[in-house]
């Protein structure tokens, strides 16, 4: 805001102009999410609890000389789906039960600001989910393919809208405490549906119903990425799909108020 006009001035203080805003809330978020600190046992250390886990330890078996090479990319993904879907689900949820959003959406922010505030803080905390999940691997021996690192930032972007609008989505239709029972079990399903690990070694069955979710495209695209150098045009168009149509269904059936 800018400041406030002089004592018996009949002038109304202006709102700041829309990027500091935007720039604003998306600082706010940030902090909020760097300060919970549920949300960095998640973010953090249980992907760097499983990256240390699945590299040191011969099981499952994974057909590669270098585990890391494989497990790092799932960790990386995982990352992305804990703070995009898990994080923003369950925060999104109770600031609508308690009326947080409402007030957002008839303040100078309004309800587009306030979404591109959410996305500025899941980029930032992202970026440091990165520096810190990335040098603990590369400590461990990872050396990932640099030729598949524009594919990876593809499929992160991607990976990210789709896992945001999924966790909005539900944010906005269920009940606060449904969205966090529903996103922290969702959280465990897709840890194992492709996304830590390759869709592979699951079951034959499993296959299939991992590669279409979520979870396995953005695990297998981000292992092609970084782990082959290649680029998974099948996994990248089932984000693409799932991006459009969680994002096309928050926009007619998100409410704004319980």
């Amino acid at each position: 805001m800018t400041p406030s006009a002089a004592p018996g001035s009949t002038a109304r203080p202006r709102a700041a102009a829309r990027p500091a805003r935007v720039l604003a809330q998306g600082r706010f978020e940030t902090l909020t999410l760097l300060r919970n600190g549920e949300q960095l046992l998640v973010s953090v250390v249980l992907p760097a609890m499983a990256l240390v886990a699945l590299t040191l330890s011969p099981y499952p078996a994974l057909g590669d000389a270098h585990r890391i090479n494989l497990t790092a990319p799932g960790v990386l993904a995982l990352a992305v789906a804990s703070t995009a879907f898990t994080g923003q689900a369950i925060s999104t949820a109770f600031d609508r039960r308690y009326g947080v959003l409402r007030m957002y959406g008839v303040s100078p922010l309004g309800r587009s600001g306030l979404l591109m505030g959410k996305l500025i803080a899941v980029g930032a905390v992202l970026l440091v989910q990165v520096l810190l999940l990335g040098g603990l691997a590369l400590a461990l021996g990872w050396r990932p393919q640099l030729v598949g690192i524009p594919a990876a930032l593809v499929a992160g972007v991607l990976g990210t809208t789709a896992f945001l609008g999924l966790g909005l989505l539900i944010a906005g239709t269920l009940r606060a405490e449904a969205v966090l029972a529903l996103a922290n079990l969702a959280w465990v399903l897709f840890l194992g549906l492709g996304l830590l690990l390759p869709v592979t070694t699951l079951p034959t069955w499993a296959e299939p119903l991992a590669s279409a979710l979520p979870s396995g495209a953005l695990g297998e695209a981000m292992r092609g990425a970084l782990a082959h150098g290649t680029w998974s045009w099948g996994a990248l168009g089932v984000l693409l799909a799932w991006s459009a149509a969680c994002w096309a269904l928050a926009g007619r059936l998100f409410r704004w108020a319980p």
